[in-house]
């Protein structure tokens, strides 16, 4: 009888160390799945880009330095999201990402500072329906980042916590880190108006 209580008690210990491991694969799934969400809206922003330059080019060909380094911000962009979607959560690949996404939003404030003394370019509707449409992405990449950086404090939580800490350690499960934009006067959505 005795024996039968050791096993039962064993038992009882491996399924509840089996639930702990669970429990973390699930949230590290979640903090992935919403690192995707991101992923989404940083395509669909740098893909406007190249249309929105396309279309300044054309009025302010003699500020072409500030064009350059819209493209090569978001050429930048594009390479630091690359870096973060193979290592969702990896602290380098985010602070790339993060430090990537702070010069794009930096050097898309200055064109559309510059275009205020372009008022043909002020008025075209490409321009401003591209406008509209970064805008609205930069809002819900705002969201998105929330989202994920809320998945990865509840995983960072869940993996910190004893005696899940046993099991994180033992298997593996790395700290997550959230998406940081380190200049808080950029964490604002850019300021696009042509009125």
């Amino acid at each position: 009888m005795g024996m039968i209580i050791l096993l039962v008690i064993i038992l009882v210990i491996v399924l509840y160390f089996v639930a702990i491991y669970n429990a973390l694969v699930r949230a590290r799934n979640g903090y992935k799945n919403a690192f995707a969400q991101i992923d989404v809206q940083l395509t669909r922003r740098h893909d406007l880009i190249p249309n929105l330059v396309e279309t300044a080019k054309g009025y302010i060909a003699h500020e072409r330095g500030t064009l350059e380094a819209v493209v090569q911000a978001r050429n930048a962009a594009v390479g630091g999201l690359a870096g973060a979607k193979a290592k969702p959560g990896d602290p380098a690949a985010m602070q790339q990402l993060g430090s990537a996404e702070n010069a794009l939003t930096q050097t898309l404030g200055r064109l559309f500072a510059l275009q205020e003394a372009y008022p043909d370019l002020k008025a075209n509707q490409t321009m401003m329906q591209l406008s509209e449409e970064l805008t609205s992405t930069e809002n819900r990449v705002a969201f998105a980042r929330q989202a994920y950086n809320d998945s990865v404090l509840t995983y960072n939580n869940q993996r910190e916590v004893f005696p899940a800490s046993i099991v994180a350690g033992s298997f593996g499960f790395a700290a997550a880190e959230p998406l940081q934009i380190d200049d808080p006067k950029v964490r604002d959505v850019p300021q696009v108006s042509f009125s």
